[in-house]
């Protein structure tokens, strides 16, 4: 889009928002020296991309400043990063004194032109409606039943074909791969958000080991955010309750989270932690139905990804899943010895510099 298209787009928008018609006179990119007399400071690297407009609506002249976002790094690498800044800037610009004012925050549509969000108080998704039956209702069938049929390991199967599809797709982007594993660590649905959401004074985990747990994961988070080789496409939440079946192996996918590019060890842990999980319900270890699930889709998804590295990488992601499962917030009717067992493959997957499959009972011991 040229200068004049961008002009006229920046017209028809303020003229919507002003409520009378505009007729913008300049349009420029604002300069270093400009930009210091309206913004406080001059540095060398800014996180915004500032354009200059001066228009006249109702026979006077004005000027103001239509600021976006770099995209890359800083944690301003997806659009909802970027949106939830701006949203905030401008609920917030104009309550704290001395403030340059914000007059309003707006997004470009998919034709170039520009929209006002200025008066939302929240957002909200509109989604299409899927019939089905959701995966965890299989995993209670076979934890109540200790029945194993071949429909379960022929979905099994097509979950694990799932991610090996996906995480064929790669990227070059360093900034998105240490942005996840950053995250995973520090964001407020992941390791420490987890931990923060965990009731005090509880008998089995005391505040010593929350915080060994997270010395051990900022280790690893040091250890991993080197592998940006490793970025490929995820779904990142991708759990029984997640994933609605309909008929035989033909499933849907839901509420993919945290971005669209990360770790595939995410992925395969969201989901192989539940057959640990619901086998220590069952059988008190990894045994039975449930080791044959987790055996089968490890071992289809590694031999067609060919991925071993992935066994030095899924420690901290099976720290962050067993303390979901472990938390009584999520899981409040689970046994005490359960935790305890979740808490003790915590520890212990942490300490392993390469996670060995048939070793997951000797994880869940002290």
């Amino acid at each position: 889009m040229n200068w004049s298209e961008f002009s006229q787009k920046i017209e028809a928008y303020l003229s919507q928002l002003l409520g009378s018609s505009v007729k913008v006179k300049n349009v420029r990119p604002l300069g270093a020296g400009e930009k210091e007399t309206i913004r406080e400071g001059l540095k060398g690297f800014g996180y915004g991309v500032p354009y200059f407009v001066e228009f006249v609506v109702n026979g006077k002249t004005q000027q103001v400043v239509l600021e976006t976002m770099r995209r890359e790094g800083f944690g301003h690498d997806h659009f909802s990063d970027r949106a939830g800044i701006l949203i905030w800037q401008n609920s917030s610009f104009n309550r704290l004194p001395k403030h340059v004012k914000s007059l309003d925050v707006g997004c470009f549509t998919v034709n170039g032109g520009l929209k006002s969000v200025g008066d939302c108080e929240e957002f909200f998704i509109l989604t299409e409606y899927v019939s089905g039956k959701l995966y965890y209702y299989d995993l209670d069938r076979i934890r109540d039943t200790d029945e194993y049929t071949p429909l379960d390991e022929e979905r099994c199967l097509a979950l694990s074909d799932y991610l090996v599809g996906i995480h064929s797709a790669k990227r070059e982007a360093p900034w998105l791969y240490i942005r996840r594993i950053r995250d995973l660590v520090g964001h407020g649905e992941c390791i420490m958000g987890i931990i923060d959401n965990y009731p005090q004074d509880l008998s089995y985990i005391t505040k010593k080991d929350f915080i060994e747990i997270e010395k051990k994961c900022v280790e690893w988070r040091w250890r991993l955010k080197k592998k940006t080789h490793r970025l490929a496409q995820v779904h990142g939440d991708y759990h029984p309750w997640n994933i609605m079946f309909k008929e035989g192996t033909e499933f849907t996918v839901l509420d993919r989270s945290r971005g669209e590019w990360g770790e595939p060890a995410d992925d395969v842990t969201a989901l192989t932690i539940n057959y640990i999980f619901y086998s220590l319900q069952r059988y008190g270890k990894l045994g039975g139905a449930f080791q044959k699930l987790f055996d089968v889709f490890w071992n289809n998804y590694l031999d067609k990804t060919e991925d071993d590295e992935i066994l030095e990488i899924v420690q901290p992601f099976y720290a962050w899943r067993s303390l979901v499962v472990a938390s009584p917030i999520w899981y409040p009717h689970i046994p005490l010895e359960i935790r305890k067992k979740l808490f003790n493959f915590i520890h212990n997957v942490l300490e392993t510099e390469k996670f060995e499959l048939k070793a997951v009972n000797s994880y869940l011991k002290e």
